[in-house]
């Protein structure tokens, strides 16, 4: 009877070292990027098929200051050029925008780019995005300047939650 208990009181603390250093491997494997007040924090992108000539990039901005930014343009090496998007509906139906006065980032809020809302636009991709790769890319903000990152290409269907990225709001 005291084995029973001490293999079932083992196993329990072995399942919250494994749920905490889960935890803790995924908050390390979740690149930040900053400038100032800005942080960038798992930018990532879907693999794109081969031929594609556009992707996309998603990330969230956060700002620890106490003074609003805005998100004014971006680039990325392995793309012609880079627009920053909306996708929302208009009656019942899926919009895409160009949002030319970029994403405004509140004072100590933060803001999420990821599908189906604000994101980054990709176009005339110099070669396939895989999933497994990187590539880097510029962020550049109305005070904070330019903040490089780097994207992590994931699988095709990938998710906003998907290889441990982190969502905020």
């Amino acid at each position: 009877m005291m084995h029973h208990r001490f293999c079932m009181r083992f196993a329990a603390t072995s399942l919250v070292v494994v749920a905490v250093a889960s935890l803790l491997a995924q908050h390390a494997n979740a690149a930040e990027f900053k400038a100032g007040d800005i942080a960038i924090e798992a930018p990532w992108s879907r693999a794109t098929p081969g031929g594609a000539k556009v992707g996309a990039g998603y990330l969230t901005i956060t700002n620890a200051g106490v003074t609003p930014d805005r998100l004014v343009s971006a680039t990325a090496d392995i793309a012609e050029r880079a627009e920053i998007h909306e996708m929302s509906m208009t009656d019942g139906m899926m919009k895409m925008r160009k949002v030319p006065d970029g994403v405004k980032v509140p004072a100590g809020g933060s803001v999420t780019l990821a599908p189906q809302g604000y994101h980054l636009m990709f176009f005339g991709l110099k070669k396939p995005l895989k999933e497994g790769e990187a590539f880097a890319g510029t962020l550049t903000f109305e005070k904070a300047g330019s903040v490089p990152a780097t994207f992590e290409v994931r699988g095709v269907g990938a998710a906003a939650l998907d290889a441990g990225a982190e969502h905020r709001h």
